[in-house]
């Protein structure tokens, strides 16, 4: 079956995490996307772990390899007028322009989206930067904490006598890369109806901001009630088990809360408002009797699945806290058929994260794995019309 962007060409000028998740997405439903990289060098990410076997080597990065999956790599030092001009070809054949370079590196380089708009008018170019092309900040360095930090949310997170913190990994980059798939997807729909192009500016600070899990709300509870929102306790002890907990093989998520009551009875085997009189009765000094004599020992004597199995059959929320040894295992994704293995040919077979949403007529297909740096050099310029001594000589004149 034919795959939803198969005629869809993309230029991947995109490095790191953001940019290559965005450009993955197109790949991975067919659009053919080239990576444009650095002679030499290639995408930084090619020098991030974790790597396959510990060998720091540019082809072994697994973060490289999980987001570059179904793309072509080409070389092209676009820093002289030769890599320039070569660049403005392949800008006129595409229809899609992704970059993720500071602000003022594309106008710096005279592949702005002026000039590149005039060469191919209906080109969407999508540009990911830490604060946007425009604003006082647009040229600030930034890292992912930074920006989590301006986004609002931290200073909500952590107890409230100890200093913020931050949720763990990348999820900033992550959902910088979605939304900009997603925004790209629009003005190419655009694009389309109107005959010309467009420049898409994503701002990752705005991400932070307004995504779903980034508390949003309490933007809009400042608006309203000029009230901040305060960091409090540890969720755990601050009503009937509701929160992270230790148990006998790792940790798991229960939300019990008071509402649940009489289901928590049920997984405890007691009754709680006869020792308790109900949860309008549980004071701080009976919360601590409660976690120290009843719910901890419970916890602590059986294991994640035995105990999720018990608040499931009473209808209590809970999980395991999975760690990636328990996901590549977990009987529910293989069923499902989320894990895909890839054949690369210097790590090997491995197992990666697959498709984010099945549907029957949008396939999502590994046509190739991520890219060596350079590998599809020939393939790529040979049909620009390039013999493979202009290649030859590209190559050796650090053009490719």
């Amino acid at each position: 079956m034919e795959q939803p962007l198969s005629d869809i060409k993309v230029l991947d000028l995109t490095w790191h995490i953001a940019g290559p998740y965005c450009t993955k997405l197109f790949a991975d439903y067919g659009a053919d996307v080239i990576k444009v990289e650095r002679p030499g060098g290639g995408d930084p990410a090619r020098s991030m772990g974790p790597f396959f076997g510990d060998d720091p080597h540019p082809e072994k990065s697994g973060l490289f390899l999980h987001l570059n999956t179904n793309k072509r790599s080409i070389t092209l030092n676009l820093k002289c007028e030769t890599g320039k001009r070569i660049f403005r070809e392949l800008v006129k054949d595409a229809d899609i322009l992704v970059e993720n370079f500071s602000p003022r590196v594309m106008p710096s380089l005279e592949l702005g989206y002026e000039t590149l708009a005039a060469i191919n008018p209906k080109l969407v170019m999508t540009s990911i930067s830490n604060f946007g092309q425009t604003g006082p900040y647009r040229d600030f360095k930034a890292s992912e904490p930074i920006i989590y930090g301006m986004g609002g949310s931290m200073c909500t997170t952590g107890l409230e006598d100890c200093e913020p913190v931050k949720k763990g990994g990348n999820l900033v980059q992550y959902a910088g890369g979605t939304s900009a798939a997603a925004v790209t997807m629009i003005a190419l729909y655009g694009a389309g109806v109107r005959g010309t192009g467009d420049h898409v500016d994503v701002s990752l600070m705005e991400v932070q901001m307004c995504s779903v899990d980034r508390r949003m709300s309490e933007l809009l509870a400042y608006q309203y009630n000029n009230e901040l929102t305060p960091r409090v306790d540890i969720a755990g002890m601050a009503q009937f088990p509701f929160g992270i907990f230790p148990c006998k093989d790792g940790y798991v998520d229960v939300a019990g809360g008071p509402m649940f009551l009489d289901r928590l009875e049920k997984v405890l085997g007691m009754s709680l408002m006869e020792r308790y009189g109900g949860a309008d009765h549980f004071n701080l000094e009976r919360r601590e009797e409660f976690f120290s004599t009843i719910w901890y020992p419970w916890t602590m004597e059986r294991t994640r699945k035995e105990i999720v199995e018990a608040c499931q059959e009473s209808h209590v929320l809970s999980a395991p806290l999975n760690t990636a040894e328990d996901l590549l295992n977990e009987e529910h994704l293989k069923e499902r058929g989320f894990w895909v293995e890839i054949e690369h040919p210097v790590v090997g077979r491995a197992t990666y994260p697959g498709r984010l949403a099945f549907s029957e007529e949008l396939p999502w297909v590994v046509r190739r794995p991520a890219p060596l740096l350079g590998q599809h050099n020939e393939e790529v310029y040979t049909k620009l019309g390039y013999s493979r001594e202009d290649i030859v000589k590209l190559r050796e004149t650090g053009v490719i």
